[in-house]
């Protein structure tokens, strides 16, 4: 199954359902519509250029959306959280969680990174996300409450209340 795409869908329809999760996805982790835009649509173009291989996959969203968080984490490392914020926009609370968050998520090794994007941020069930990422079930719930653990560490207490609850077996 490919996460709701039939077998015979084209990538037109693809794209007019898959977009509007991947600019979600990317709004999520960027913080920035423009931004999250671009991703998404790169993400979409990555899908275009490798159709006859991404077509056939298993779990073809995943692919997708694994690749959107892949490239909007990069666009955060080439363009990081912690450069200067003008003093009216630190006010905001809301921006402020974002980069906490975005900065805490970036220094999460890759596979905890993967696992906590596509889970929480996502939204994929973790059957959806073990597909995306070709692991078990048990290793995204390993590596989601790693995620999530270091996630409470790096941001300490007073954060620990926005990060997800863990997984239940």
């Amino acid at each position: 199954m490919n996460g709701g795409a039939g077998p015979t869908e084209t990538f037109e329809d693809t794209f007019t359902r898959l977009f509007p999760r991947a600019y979600r996805l990317a709004r999520r982790i960027l913080g920035d519509a423009e931004a999250a835009e671009d991703v998404a649509a790169e993400a979409l173009a990555r899908a275009y250029a490798q159709w006859p291989r991404v077509e056939s996959l298993p779990y073809r969203d995943g692919w997708i959306l694994k690749v959107t968080t892949n490239l909007a984490i990069d666009r955060l490392r080439r363009h990081p959280a912690d450069q200067p914020v003008p003093a009216a926009l630190l006010a905001e609370d809301a921006l402020v969680l974002r980069l906490a968050l975005t900065a805490a998520l970036r220094s999460l090794p890759r596979r905890q990174r993967q696992a906590v994007a596509l889970r929480y941020l996502g939204e994929l069930s973790e059957a959806e996300v073990a597909k995306a990422l070709d692991v078990s079930v048990g290793s995204v719930k390993t590596h989601t409450h790693r995620g999530l653990a270091a996630l409470r560490t790096k941001l300490g207490p007073e954060m620990a209340e926005v990060i997800p609850v863990a997984v239940d077996g």
